[in-house]
């Protein structure tokens, strides 16, 4: 299993209930690929640019070890959610 660590950037304009069901969305089919690591959120943050007219955004660090096809399927996953604004995939073994 390889080490990774997912960066998401959620819609700061849900509301609580709909940023934590998103959040444990995630985090379930992390569990059920792999192993779900640390999980550190970051919470509501400026963003560094604009994105869809948004200056802010809800932040969260999500560590896992799964196999290497995991990764792409959870980038399809996030990519069509509309909650995600923005996510970053990083193979931390990579050198």
């Amino acid at each position: 299993m390889t080490n990774y660590e997912l960066m998401v950037i959620l819609d700061s304009t849900l509301d609580e209930e709909k940023t934590n069901a998103a959040l444990e969305k995630i985090k379930t089919f992390l569990s059920e690929a792999g192993e779900l690591g640390e999980v550190d959120v970051w919470g509501s943050r400026d963003l560094a640019y604009p994105i869809n007219k948004q200056t802010k955004g809800y932040y969260a660090v999500i560590e896992f070890k799964a196999e290497p096809d995991v990764p792409k399927e959870l980038n399809r996953r996030l990519r069509i959610s509309d909650d995600v604004i923005r996510h970053i995939i990083v193979n931390k073994d990579a050198k």
